[in-house]
């Protein structure tokens, strides 16, 4: 390992001596010089983490967050130097995390968080003009050649857990002691010009979303939603997505 790889290491790990060959413009003690500087980078990665989720840290605490944080900025340093894409596998750090079992579904909520994270930051892709969706789509004769675009920022996330509703709770006064965790959900996350948006939605949503996602037609995209939910309701779905102004394209093939 060379003497920048040592350095990098040595500054996420609060065990480990001070790296050899560093010295102080000004003669101070380079050992408590990088112990400063150590504790600063810490700090840096952790409040960004606590900043990118805020519900994740108000289910358990601050004290807790911070901790299990400090843990995770020591086994996943950073690999890019824009500070909002740090923590973008928290949530599976959580899921393996055993202090957190007792919250099951913060895992989760930190997925819907980060989701909402990229949902911010996709990119910034004109949408197709609402009536003019509806109109193509009412006079179209049959959904077989017919593809949606989505927008980057529309999301998916299944869960065995109230997801929506306990990430809606902190948005508000709302009591949480009140929900139901155990009641699964499944959530749509988009960006509605610069708002990002969060919707509960069911799995026959979910799966005629990602169906789109993946370029499927209208039709199979229907198809495979009605086969994961018989109640599957076309126009609801489409209408969320239209009035969200989610979708980008309209492609008719022949």
């Amino acid at each position: 390992m060379n003497v920048l790889g040592e350095f990098a290491q040595a500054l996420l790990a609060p065990d480990q001596p001070c790296p050899e060959g560093l010295f102080s413009r000004n003669g101070a003690d380079p050992a408590s010089r990088f112990a400063v500087y150590r504790n600063n980078v810490h700090s840096t990665l952790i409040n960004a983490l606590a900043d990118s989720y805020p519900v994740t840290l108000q289910l358990v605490g601050d004290g807790f967050f911070r901790a299990m944080a400090g843990l995770y900025v020591q086994a996943y340093p950073p690999t890019s130097p824009v500070l909002n894409e740090y923590g973008n596998d928290l949530a599976d750090f959580i899921q393996g995390f055993a202090p957190a079992a007792s919250v099951p579904y913060l895992a989760d909520i930190a997925r819907l968080e980060r989701l909402r994270i990229n949902a911010y930051h996709a990119a910034d892709t004109p949408v197709a003009d609402p009536q003019a969706v509806i109109s193509h789509l009412q006079q179209l004769p049959s959904l077989s050649n017919v593809r949606l675009q989505l927008h980057p920022s529309v999301a998916t996330l299944q869960s065995n857990y109230a997801v929506v509703a306990l990430w809606a709770a902190h948005q508000t006064s709302d009591a949480v002691a009140s929900l139901d965790p155990w009641h699964g959900q499944s959530a749509l996350i988009l960006r509605n010009d610069l708002e990002v948006e969060v919707f509960c939605i069911d799995s026959g949503c979910v799966t005629f979303i990602n169906s789109l996602h993946n370029d499927w037609p209208l039709e199979i995209a229907v198809a495979y939603a009605l086969d994961a939910s018989s109640e599957f309701d076309l126009h609801q779905c489409l209408g969320l997505l239209i009035n969200h102004r989610a979708i980008t394209h309209l492609k008719v093939q022949p």
